[in-house]
Parts: C-alpha cells; sequence; structure tokens
C-alpha cells in the first residue's frame, strides 16, 4: 500500500514538472518566479540532483533537513535559515544542535536507515541543542559533546524502536525520542553531578529582549518567541527567522504556527508564563502537525484550534507533574497530537492521510485532489467498459 501511494504521489509531481519544462517561451519575470518557487516545498529536486554525489556533500543536505524537521519542514535551504537564527541565539547551542543532527543521522545511515529526508536528525537536533540549555556549566563546556554525542547516537535506535509499535496505528513517533533520551539525561545527572550538572530552575523567566518594551510591544513579541521556545530560544528575532524559514517553504504551516503561539499564549496568565512562550511552543507545533501535515481540513475551522488549547493545558499539567525539576520537553506535544491522530471520526472536513503520503501541507492538498481525480476517471473508464460488455453481450443474446 505505501509503495503504490508512493508511486502514485511521485509520478503526478513529475508530470507536473514535466509540463512546467514543456511549456512554450516565457517572459524573463515569470521565468525568475519559477526559479525561486523551485527553492520552496520539499526542494524534490536538489535532493535528486544529490543523488549519486559523494556522502559528504549529501549529508550536508540531510543535516540541514534534520534541523528542519523539528518544524515539519523538509527543506534544506529552511534547515539553514533556522540554523542561522540559532547562531542568532546562542552559537553554542547552535554548534551542539548540528553535531546532535549530524550524529543521530551517521547513525541511521550504519543503521541502513533511509535519512534522505531529515526524518532521524530532527531528534538528535532537539537532543543537542536542550542538553546545552539545561547545562549548569554555561557555554563552551567543551565536555559536554561527550554525552551529546552518545545520546544522539542513541536517537535512530529508540526512533526504530518506538515506529515498530506507533507503525501497528500507521501514526508518526514525533519526538518521542528526544524526551525520553533528554529526561533520562536530566534525570540521571541531577544538579549535583560533578561534570554535567543541570539547571535547578526550569521555571519562566521573561526574556532579556522584552523587559524593557512596552506592554503592547511585550505581547506581540511573544508569538514569535513561542516559536522559537521549540528550540529552546528566547530571542524574537530567533523566532522571526525561524517563521521565515516555515514561510519559505510552506505558507501553511507558518500561518499554523502563529496560530498555534497565540491559541498558547492566550492560556497563560502570568506574565512570564506569557512572554517566555513556553505555554506556546507545543501548541505551535500541535497546530502544525493537526493543521495540515496529518491532516488536510477542507476548510479553516475553529476545531484546528482545540488541539493547540488542549495542548496548552497539557503543557500546564506536564510542568507541574515533572516534581523533579525536570523539564516538560515536548511531551504536551506529543500526548495531546497522538490522541486526535488516533481518534475515529467521519467528519467530512478533516481527512488524514496515510504516512507514507504525507508531504508539505500545499503537496498533500495537491495530492489529494489529483487522487481523487484519478479515482473519477477509473471510476468513469470502468463504467465505460461495463456498458461496452453489457452493449456486446446483449448483442450476442440477439
Amino acid at each position: 500500500m505505501n509503495a503504490q501511494i508512493f508511486v502514485i504521489k511521485h509520478w503526478f509531481s513529475l508530470t507536473a514538472k514535466v509540463e512546467t519544462i514543456n511549456s512554450a517561451s516565457e517572459p524573463f519575470c515569470s521565468g525568475v518566479l519559477r526559479a525561486l518557487w523551485g527553492f520552496t516545498g520539499d526542494m524534490l529536486h536538489l535532493r535528486l540532483a544529490l543523488t549519486g554525489q559523494i556522502l559528504a556533500i549529501q549529508l550536508i543536505d540531510y543535516i540541514l533537513r534534520g534541523v528542519a524537521q523539528v518544524m515539519f519542514v523538509n527543506n534544506s535551504l529552511s534547515g539553514l535559515l533556522i540554523v542561522g537564527g540559532l547562531f542568532l541565539q546562542n552559537p553554542w547551542c547552535a554548534l551542539n544542535g548540528l553535531l546532535g543532527t549530524a550524529i543521530s543521522t551517521v547513525s541511521a545511515i550504519a543503521l541502513r536507515d533511509a535519512v534522505s529526508a531529515g526524518l532521524h536528525g530532527y531528534n538528535g537536533s532537539l537532543v543537542g541543542i536542550l542538553m546545552a540549555v539545561f547545562s549548569a556549566k554555561g557555554d563552551w563546556y567543551l565536555w559536554l559533546f561527550i554525552p551529546n554525542v552518545l545520546l544522539s547516537m542513541l536517537c535512530p535506535v529508540v526512533s526504530s524502536a518506538l515506529s515498530a509499535i506507533t507503525s501497528k496505528w500507521d501514526v508518526p513517533i514525533f519526538t518521542l525520542p528526544f524526551n525520553i533520551l533528554i529526561c533520562l539525561h536530566s534525570s540521571t545527572m541531577g544538579a549535583a553531578h560533578p561534570f554535567f550538572p543541570q539547571v535547578s530552575d526550569c521555571s519562566a523567566t521573561i526574556p532579556r529582549q522584552l523587559q524593557s518594551t512596552a506592554f503592547h510591544v511585550q505581547v506581540f513579541l511573544s508569538v514569535p518567541v513561542g516559536v522559537g521556545q521549540v528550540f529552546g530560544c528566547d530571542n524574537p528575532w530567533t523566532g522571526g527567522v525561524i517563521l521565515l524559514a516555515l514561510l519559505l517553504c510552506s505558507p501553511t504551516i507558518c500561518f499554523h504556527a502563529i496560530l498555534g503561539s497565540i491559541a498558547g499564549l492566550a492560556l497563560a496568565a502570568p506574565p512570564a508564563d506569557v512572554y517566555s512562550g513556553l505555554w506556546g511552543y507545543n501548541s505551535v507545533l500541535s497546530c502544525i502537525a493537526i493543521g495540515g501535515v496529518f491532516y488536510i481540513p477542507a476548510k479553516l475551522t475553529p476545531t484546528l484550534l482545540i488541539p493547540a488549547f488542549f495542548c496548552a493545558y497539557v503543557s500546564s499539567a506536564t510542568s507541574k507533574l515533572m516534581s523533579l525539576s525536570l523539564p516538560a520537553c515536548t511531551w504536551p506535544f506529543c500526548l495531546s497530537t497522538l490522541i486526535f491522530l488516533l481518534l475515529s471520526s467521519e467528519n467530512p472536513a478533516l481527512c488524514r492521510l496515510p504516512l507514507a503520503a504525507v508531504s508539505y501541507p500545499e503537496e498533500n492538498r495537491r495530492y489529494l485532489r489529483q487522487l481523487k481525480a484519478w479515482g473519477r476517471a477509473q471510476i468513469t473508464s470502468e463504467c465505460v467498459r461495463t456498458v461496452k460488455h453489457h452493449e456486446n453481450t446483449r448483442l450476442l443474446s440477439v
């Protein structure tokens, strides 16, 4: 079934590209727009162009896609923008994130898993970044590379084990490997470890960039901060760069990221929780996942906000349940989104795609429309054959 979905989906994609290439001569501006359009979406042409190149060149593409896949984006240029935003926030955290992505990807290659879409890199990216964020040793503590490498190597192993379970329901593993490994590391090391101590206070604080600004400016900037907190970043400029990276790949993903951040912040009553974005980042991921990546809504309905609000409630509950000073990570996102992906509903406004057919939202909609058209054509041809068969049978009987 998955192979059939893959063949049908990419047949439509290749057909569209051939039609574009064979089009008549077009104005220069239109050609430039078409060239720029090639950097949007999943940049499939770049992945095909790198096929057969040396592994080192392909690995750069895998790593950038792995960083971007944290936000459900399979675009290496978006990944490059996100990396730039991370360096804007903290070069040490960005370096650890790149190291974690690279180690996780190489480990997946050693296990002979498919890595071209970056699906084995995003958990390693989060492990590396958040390990640096939660380290009490501060920046440029080089010994931190040791647990970073070890845990990043385990990401594909844990991912493979969890996939064996979740594949029975055709749902993704999301960031469960990252949650498991980072919580194990934090609980094992604790605040008193001589080499790898963890920060003892995970409570929300108002970002430095927002402390001296007006109230309405703080509320406005807390939206990109909520997006940036997916990577553990509280710099609104970093959040803005991440939103730009999402917009480059998919305007739908960018819109739902903003919507999820607003929905999460709307439920955070204390000012520190609002401005820190810690209530928003899980809702950002949940809203992206439900709003067009795994579901195809027939129209924008208020029901899309339900997962975001529910995720914000779970975020608050999870942070209070973590009584051992453990970070909440993305447990709320994983739990709430899996609940909505596993629900049984006959509502025609929502159409959940098979996991093998999931791409970026615009491609998902295009694929569904083409699949419906292909199905109607198959039904029409079958009806024509049936009518002809009945006519031939009637003539033979006469």
